[in-house]
């Protein structure tokens, strides 16, 4: 008997828990009066680092963007119980996408670039066609430099995400952690950072993809859904 796949969570619902709900909970309910700072960082961080578990024992496997956003939570607990200098936030915001970055680039030397897993893989594309169909042209070396060039583009994407985080933490969260006003800070940049960082990256990405299919169409002479993965 097959196993159905697990369904793919909605992407509204998880901008719901994972950015509106903290972002309200640390604006409407860090004041003394109601929460106050510790207890409503708390809850607010509990909402992502729920999400993430939940996730990865409904796929009953680790999704390394969701460890990463796991990572990021506490790291932000940290700051905020530790009631460290807000600068230790932007640095932070700044140095998981900055890392992600540096594996990708660096992957650019390596026997298959980091672009391979993320986009040319056996799930979306049906890899031995198209191999046949760049042998057939004498075009694989041509799709190899393509594929790194791709990479170097990708890791682009990272660092604008890392340089675009560390400037918006620092303009929005000035106030000491561990106080009423960084929380409502920090509740603002997590709304802000969706429209100003995440809808920018995510075009870029969307750009990024686009040019890597105009150049697979022209050395393979396959159209995008021959060249799809049709399991």
């Amino acid at each position: 008997m097959s196993t159905a796949p697990a369904a793919k969570p909605n992407p509204l619902l998880e901008i719901g828990i994972t950015i509106l709900l903290p972002a309200l909970v640390l604006m409407q309910l860090s004041s003394s009066e109601r929460l106050g700072p510790l207890r409503a960082l708390l809850l607010a961080l509990a909402f992502p680092l729920a999400w993430g578990l939940w996730d990865a024992l409904k796929r009953r496997k680790l999704n390394w963007l969701a460890v990463l956003g796991v990572v990021s939570t506490l790291l932000t607990g940290g700051i905020g119980l530790l009631a460290l200098d807000a600068g230790w936030l932007a640095i932070k915001e700044a140095a998981v996408p900055g890392l992600i970055g540096l594996v990708v680039l660096g992957s650019v030397w390596a026997k298959r670039p980091l672009i391979h897993l993320l986009v040319f893989n056996a799930s979306l594309f049906d890899v031995e066609r198209v191999t046949a169909a760049l042998q057939a042209r004498g075009n694989e070396r041509a799709f190899s430099t393509c594929l790194r060039q791709g990479t170097v583009m990708l890791a682009g994407t990272f660092f604008f995400s890392a340089v675009a985080n560390y400037l918006l933490a620092r303009w929005v969260v000035t106030s000491p952690a561990g106080t009423e006003a960084f929380n409502q800070e920090l509740g603002r940049l997590t709304l802000l950072s969706y429209p100003v960082i995440a809808i920018p990256s995510t075009l870029m990405m969307m750009a990024l993809l686009w040019w890597l299919a105009r150049q697979a169409r022209a050395l393979t002479g396959l159209d995008m859904g021959d060249m799809l993965h049709q399991g």
